[in-house]
């Protein structure tokens, strides 16, 4: 196991790699100077405006621009916001922890109401419970989150004023932008729990544990559901990575200080380094959710082995 942990670590260098050339391309193409968003409407010569241009390093050919920036990377350091002139790891150190907290508390809610639904359209198949099931499931298929949180907001924030409407200022402030970002995800947990379990209480081993006399909740929880789980491990690695970037319009609508937001106010500002550091940050997030999904396959079918 550790040997093939330590392979997937290796092999996760070379797509960080790649990820770096492609946003440090990309950034460097979006229409606009760095320069002139710092200046903004002061009076300032051409002279002045190459002294700033040359004290933030952006005089320099994009290549060596690069290796610089990947050489500091490896050494922990991201660099220097333009516009803050804060270290960028102190930025997404800030940041950081209130989108963690949002993406644990979307993943929880997706889990729990995924699988309830999930399971629950399964064991009634074609009843009424599967087809209001199946009808919350095709509503958070189809609904895109902004309209989601607007709603949520509209609801449980103006009119009930039951939560508060935006901020991240305690627990209660969480649940709005967590139901919002894991209404899509519970739906498409549910999809594949029901398929999956569909398939799997057809197999013989759980027609045998029906024959044993096994009450039917264990026949479904401790038999069915676990194997029926390994699709679902790996959506929710997938999800991870979903509500890490989802995160940028959860975070938008609710003005939460998290990650998202960073982005956001950084790709309008030009703010090269913050762009690069928070997307860096989150594609390494993303491999590594991956990697421990993948992981988890072992614990969950012991007959997998890598």
């Amino acid at each position: 196991m550790l040997v093939y942990v330590g392979r997937r670590l290796v092999s996760a260098i070379p797509v960080l790699l790649i990820i770096s050339v492609l946003v440090f391309a990309i950034i460097h193409l979006i229409p606009g100077d760095p320069v002139t968003m710092i200046i903004g409407d002061q009076p300032v010569s051409a002279e002045q405006m190459d002294k700033i241009r040359t004290q933030l390093g952006l005089n320099r050919p994009l290549i060596i621009q690069y290796l610089d920036y990947v050489g500091s990377a490896l050494r922990g350091d991201l660099g220097q916001s333009i516009q803050s002139h804060l270290p960028v790891s102190q930025e997404i150190a800030r940041a950081f922890p209130h989108t963690i907290a949002l993406t644990a508390g979307s993943m929880v809610f997706a889990l729990a109401v995924g699988m309830v639904l999930g399971v629950l359209a399964a064991c009634w198949v074609n009843t009424m419970v599967d087809t209001l099931s199946m009808l919350i499931v095709n509503i958070g298929v189809s609904a895109p989150t902004f309209w989601t949180s607007l709603i949520l907001i509209f609801v449980f924030a103006y009119k009930i004023r039951l939560l508060p409407m935006f901020g991240a200022s305690g627990f209660r402030s969480l649940i709005l932008p967590s139901v919002s970002l894991g209404f899509y995800a519970a739906a498409t947990i549910a999809r594949i729990i029901r398929s999956s379990m569909l398939e799997v209480l057809n197999e013989e081993y759980v027609t045998v544990a029906r024959s044993k006399g096994l009450r039917e909740s264990i026949v479904i929880y401790k038999h069915a559901l676990r194997n029926a789980l390994i699709p679902t491990v790996t959506m929710v690695g997938l999800l991870v990575g979903l509500f890490l970037a989802g995160a940028v319009i959860t975070e938008t609508v609710f003005t939460r200080p998290g990650i998202g937001k960073l982005l956001v106010d950084a790709i309008l500002w030009r703010d090269y380094p913050v762009v690069q550091g928070v997307l860096l940050v989150t594609a390494s997030c993303y491999v590594l959710a991956n990697l421990v999904v993948d992981v988890s396959y072992a614990f969950l079918d012991p007959r997998i082995r890598y």
